[in-house]
């Protein structure tokens, strides 16, 4: 499958069951490059599964998922490689070593995966680390660090391989008001040429309007509505509207 347009990302009628739970039910989005998309919805919608499903990380029962427009959702770990490299994920929390620095943590990716030499590796990650506000950190450990700061410090790791998609499953969650903003206004000022183009899961409606300029409202399997921040708050969809309101629920 060719990706139609310029999509970097593409799902057609995307589908996937749990213990026989169908929490996928045809899913199709296409995200073009410079576009942040925000994915929304309940608690038990499949936001996260959809992410992992996109970034090839879990395999769809059924349906086609490209990448820079090569079809991936069979394709071998090993093939799948060369791909991974174009984007980046950060996950929920956050998900560094432990045993590992902030500089080591943020250091992996571009030890296991390039040939860089030890000052240009030291370069590229006291240069994201500064990005994300988090400059003088190299020798803490994540158990030293904020729950605000280890998501500074995942974003970090997920940037520093310079990655064409950032894919961010909800990079808010489990952060007081403060550190929730913070993070928020961090991924804004990172479209401005870092990362332009990103799918973001997140039920944090403030957050979203602030990051994305397109979003989609996941509902029982499948996307209720997708529109700019403004068509989505405008949407005459009841299940959308009751989303905003607060009052949308997961059977």
């Amino acid at each position: 499958m060719t990706s139609s347009g310029d999509f970097l990302v593409e799902l057609r009628d995307v589908r996937k069951s749990f213990d026989q739970k169908e929490v996928l039910q045809g899913v199709s989005l296409g995200l073009r490059k410079g576009t942040t998309l925000a994915v929304m919805g309940g608690s038990g919608a499949g936001k996260t599964v959809l992410l992992r499903i996109t970034a090839g990380l879990v395999r769809p029962d059924a349906g086609q998922v490209a990448l820079f427009g090569t079809r991936i959702e069979r394709m071998r770990e090993e093939a799948m490689l060369a791909i991974r490299k174009r984007t980046g994920f950060v996950f929920q929390g956050a998900a560094l070593f432990d045993s590992l620095s902030v500089f080591e943590n943020v250091a992996y990716p571009l030890r296991e995966h390039t040939r860089l030499s030890l000052g240009e590796i030291t370069d590229r990650v006291h240069r994201f680390l500064t990005l994300v506000g988090m400059p003088g950190t190299d020798d803490l450990l994540p158990a030293e660090l904020s729950g605000g700061m280890r998501k500074r410090v995942g974003i970090a790791r997920a940037l520093v391989m310079e990655p064409e998609v950032v894919f961010f499953d909800e990079p808010t969650a489990g952060l007081d008001p403060t550190n929730a903003r913070l993070v928020a206004e961090l991924i804004a000022t990172l479209r401005a040429g870092v990362c332009d183009t990103a799918i973001v899961v997140t039920h944090d409606i403030e957050f979203a309007n602030m990051v994305a300029d397109q979003m989609a409202i996941l509902h029982r399997g499948r996307f209720a509505d997708m529109g700019t921040p403004a068509e989505i708050r405008m949407s005459a969809n009841s299940d959308v509207r009751r989303f905003l309101a607060g009052d949308l629920r997961e059977e």
